[in-house]
């Protein structure tokens, strides 16, 4: 406990980083990822009145599903649009100004859908839900990133899936604001639509008090006054040398040579010389690269995997089993909701244990629990109608499964894409990270329904034979990153890069990448 105290004093400076990052990144994700559902009937019926008092006459249901398929899904396209340019901005602006951009872009979305009712305009809603996914489809990747590399080596797993926290609690308070009582009545849903405009203006009156990533001011920038301003600022006063030295040896593997070189200097010597800048690797580059083969599959699988794990199917079915189970229509939302305080908890849970079990195990042993949820779920699911008491049982799978997916993939998934890139492969890696990750939210949104439609209840095997195979290929082939520095991790994918010539690489601190991959790059 008093080592826990300690911690918090010292590093202060970064646990106030972690809840400003925190607020204005992927909060508002799973804000808007919950809260769209709630005021749906609401903005049906303003599009169509709105559609009346121009033309005088109502649009078919048809034409209404078909708006409002176009406002769900238009977060989706931004985001994809978004995700796709922070790599590009990133390396143009760095992340702290990108931030503030998308920060910007989001109080311009607040305030089309705020004033959309005002205007009678739902143009504004399909324009202000765009922009809401450009600005958190930028802050949405940089925000994993910029947490990575803030954070000291023992912290940088809880750090990791700080993502995950925030993004669950951004669900829950989408879900407590769409409430009835709340803001979820037919007067207030553009103020409802609008508040995340305001965590936006939070984030960006704080950004300035605190400094630029020390990894970037060192790596990228060459500005050992300011690195070491930030570390202060960050980590507080004490002895730093181990991250120092890690930092200083990255730094030293950006321009990798073909022999090797002396070890980086004790962390009491003066900081090396800035490097020239060095060329930049473009996505096209990573993709084409041998030296970051694994790492690619791996992040395809994960990404992939956090997709199609049937979370989404979870809360689409809990309203079906919560209408069987006869709970009354006035208490479900309520019951929903509890379903996301557990998921938030679980993953409260998951970042004080990722640096104790690892990340490795967090992920298969996450996709094998929630394989065994999966396959009793759709027992339960088929039965229910046969046995009274089975739809009780699903309802606590469903809590059970939530639980698992918290505890397991939702955090550890984000440390292990942030820990397998170095600082200049990062922000190219993240383009990749999101374009599935848009994409996949966007496909699911528009295919999701017809294949419950067609499969019902059996549309979970799908996804127990995609967490099945996640967890085989997790366990077989992800080196544990827990507790390494980012050259250790590289030194380990080396080996499935390059087979037994991974060992030479790991020998050599300096030959990052056999001489025929060798290459520089910039943010």
């Amino acid at each position: 406990m008093a080592s826990v105290l300690s911690d918090l004093v010292q590093y202060r400076g970064f646990f106030q980083m972690i809840l400003i990052l925190g607020i204005g990144g992927s909060f508002p994700y799973g804000f808007h990822i919950s809260v769209i559902n709630y005021p749906s009937m609401h903005i049906k019926r303003f599009m169509n009145a709105t559609w009346s008092s121009r033309h005088g006459s109502a649009l078919s249901p048809d034409s209404v599903q078909l708006l409002w398929s176009c406002v769900v899904s238009a977060y989706g396209l931004g985001g994809l649009l978004g995700g796709g340019a922070c790599g590009f901005l990133t390396a143009r602006f760095r992340k702290k100004k990108c931030q503030v951009v998308a920060n910007a872009v989001m109080v311009a979305a607040a305030l089309c859908v705020g004033l959309s009712e005002s205007a009678a305009s739902f143009e504004m809603i399909l324009l202000g839900r765009f922009l809401y996914g450009v600005g958190i489809g930028i802050s949405f990747s940089i925000h994993p990133q910029y947490v990575g590399e803030i954070s000291p080596k023992k912290l940088r797993g809880f750090a990791n899936a700080t993502v995950a926290v925030f993004l669950t609690l951004g669900k829950v308070a989408g879900q407590v604001a769409g409430l009835r009582e709340v803001l979820g009545g037919a007067p207030f849903w553009p103020l409802l639509l609008a508040l995340t405009g305001f965590s936006a203006l939070a984030q960006s009156a704080a950004l300035p008090c605190f400094p630029d990533s020390p990894s970037y001011l060192l790596l990228q920038k060459g500005n050992e006054e300011a690195f070491l301003k930030a570390i202060r600022h960050l980590w507080g006063p004490g002895d730093h040398g181990a991250e120092i030295e890690d930092l200083r040896r990255e730094q030293s593997q950006r321009c990798p040579s073909s022999s090797p070189s002396p070890p980086p200097p004790p962390s009491s010597l003066p900081l090396p010389l800035p490097l020239p800048p060095p060329k930049g690797l473009r996505v096209r580059e990573l993709l084409a690269s041998r030296s970051f083969r694994w790492q690619l599959y791996i992040t395809f699988a994960i990404m992939t995997t956090l997709q199609l794990c049937g979370i989404n199917a979870i809360y689409f079915y809990s309203f079906e089993v919560f209408h069987t189970a006869q709970f009354e229509e006035e208490t479900i939302p309520y019951v929903a909701l509890g379903v996301g305080v557990c998921e938030c908890l679980s993953s409260v849970l998951c970042s004080s244990l990722i640096e104790r079990f690892g990340r490795k195990r967090l992920l298969w042993g996450g996709y094998a629990a929630m394989v065994v949820v999966l396959v009793l779920l759709t027992v339960t699911l088929t039965l229910q109608h046969r046995f009274p008491w089975m739809h009780y049982v699903s309802v606590a799978l469903i809590f059970l499964f939530v639980v698992f997916y918290g505890i397991g993939p939702s955090g550890a998934t984000i440390a292990v894409m942030v820990e397998m890139f170095t600082q200049a492969f990062r922000p190219s890696a993240f383009v990749l990270v999101g374009i599935l990750n848009w994409a996949g939210l966007f496909l699911l949104g528009m295919g999701f329904p017809f294949v419950v439609a067609w499969l019902g209840p059996f549309c979970f095997l799908l996804f127990v034979a995609v967490l099945s195979a996640s967890a085989v290929f997790v366990y077989l082939f992800l080196p544990e990153t827990k507790g390494k520095s980012i050259v250790e991790i590289t030194a380990e994918f080396n080996k499935l890069n390059y087979g037994r010539k991974g060992d030479l690489f790991k020998a050599e601190p300096n030959s990052h990448f056999p001489k025929e991959d060798l290459f520089c790059t910039r943010l």
